[in-house]
């Protein structure tokens, strides 16, 4: 009994700590969603953000009663950290579960959506509008087409109206005189911005799939416990029943 409280006041500082990661958490995927929100049709893959952050708030009073009981035993806070407890486990089990479905559904998403993109981006290499979605991504992340540079060759055949170029926007930030010319390709983005785009969306995904999957271990651990002092504090109260 003496280690189950031990546990549970630990645990209780480490859902304090804990909120404020899982916040960020939620915060990260909300706003990057919101940034590209031009290549996500579906308005649902925020979710887990708002799970996440819906978990952070919950994580606060978990804390306050995990450590409240650990002091002094009460049978109200008791049964309300359970309640919570079970809350918590199904919003991260909900939040896990989608986070890990969306990144791998959304790469096949990415590449569709951006080809489209580049092949409807109408450019010259003399007067670069520069002010597209696509421009936008490759300036924001210094890449360039969907895979390689090669996707705009792809997307338009050199001729006199477009030659061997690319957008200025696939310029390096460092070369301010570059105009996508071919010819000087240590000035160009060599990586692609699929890549990218998925290193982003996955990382903000898995780190509230792999947080959410501690989480549930950690609140496990602090059920145990309460459910060990619990145990050792017996209904005296309903015994009439």
């Amino acid at each position: 009994r003496s280690f189950a409280r031990s546990l549970l006041r630990y645990l209780g500082f480490i859902f304090w700590g804990t909120a404020a990661a899982q916040a960020f958490g939620g915060v990260l995927v909300i706003l990057m969603l919101k940034n590209y929100g031009y290549l996500f049709q579906e308005s649902y893959l925020s979710l887990p953000g708002w799970l996440a952050l819906a978990t952070a708030l919950i994580l606060l009073p978990t804390g306050v009663l995990a450590v409240s009981i650990s002091v002094k035993c009460s049978r109200n806070q008791q049964g309300t950290l359970m309640y919570l407890l079970l809350l918590l486990l199904c919003l991260e089990v909900s939040s896990a579960t989608l986070a890990r479905s969306y990144c791998l559904r959304t790469a096949s998403q990415l590449e569709s959506v951006m080809g489209y993109l580049v092949h409807q981006h109408n450019w010259t290499c003399s007067q670069d509008p520069g002010n597209s979605a696509v421009d936008v991504i490759q300036r924001k992340l210094q890449c360039c087409g969907v895979h390689n540079y090669t996707d705009w060759l792809k997307a338009s055949s050199p001729s006199w109206h477009h030659p061997a170029c690319v957008p200025e926007s696939c310029c390096k930030e460092k070369h301010s005189h570059c105009r996508g010319d071919l010819g000087h390709g240590e000035q160009l983005s060599e990586e692609g911005c699929l890549k990218k785009l998925e290193g982003q969306l996955c990382f903000a995904m898995l780190y509230i799939f792999w947080f959410c999957t501690v989480l549930i271990i950690l609140e496990l651990l602090a059920g145990v416990s309460n459910g060990i002092l619990m145990r050792h504090q017996p209904f005296h109260e309903l015994h009439i029943l």
